[in-house]
């Protein structure tokens, strides 16, 4: 059972996503909350799976509270929901550390497969907005960074051949299905190189890795 808590100030549309998620068997909403300060009180308590979190709330907004409950809570994976005019908002997701993001006017189908997705351990970026974000993004310093030389090509230099493949192709958004057969690997294998990838590059989910795949030049948007 997939435990999800949902955040947001608007009471209609938390209804609205709880009536999608409940009619799954293998789903469970099990909380609610309006703001930032509430989610962090809310994820502490249950521990949900996964976190669908607004942006735009009052008191604290969802881009302090994912930086927070990623940092606090590392099991539970957050997914911000977001509109076609929040680009800046993505960008301070990702450093946040988000397992992904979902615009609000996607389908209900879409919705459930980005709670078993993010639940499964894989990053989810919306079509809508995946390249256009991550190429602006990936193309401008992280202020953290700018007094400190870039680790890029000595990190690169861990990664074996085979590996630096596996990250070129989860940049250009392919599944771990697709880059198996791509690769002529097993599923498990791709999922083994992942894991591997990650820890490497010091890095917690795979959107972030996309983010240093093409901020580094190992794909072009």
């Amino acid at each position: 059972m997939i435990r999800v808590a949902l955040v947001d100030d608007e009471a209609m549309i938390r209804v609205g996503l709880r009536m999608v998620l409940s009619g799954e068997d293998d789903i469970e909403v099990v909380g609610e909350a309006s703001d930032g300060d509430e989610a962090e009180a809310l994820v502490a308590r249950v521990r949900p799976d996964v976190v669908l979190m607004d942006v735009r709330m009052p008191r604290m907004d969802g881009i302090t509270a994912a930086r927070r409950i990623c940092a606090d809570h590392p099991e539970s994976k957050v997914v911000i929901l977001t509109t076609f005019d929040e680009d800046a908002h993505v960008e301070a997701a990702l450093r946040a550390g988000v397992s992904g993001f979902l615009l609000k006017v996607a389908p209900p189908e879409d919705l459930v497969d980005a709670v078993r997705t993010v639940a499964a351990g894989r990053g989810l970026l919306d079509p809508a907005v995946t390249l256009r974000v991550i190429a602006a993004f990936a193309g401008r310093p992280d202020p953290e960074e700018q007094d400190q030389a870039s680790p890029a090509a000595a990190v690169l230099d861990q990664l074996t051949p085979r590996e630096l493949d596996v990250l070129r192709l989860l940049a250009e958004g392919l599944t771990n299905a697709e880059i198996a057969a791509r690769m002529y690997l097993g599923e498990a294998t791709v999922k083994t190189h992942l894991s591997r990838i990650l820890m490497k590059l010091g890095l917690r989910t795979r959107v972030q890795a996309v983010v240093f795949a093409y901020r580094n030049g190992l794909v072009r948007g």
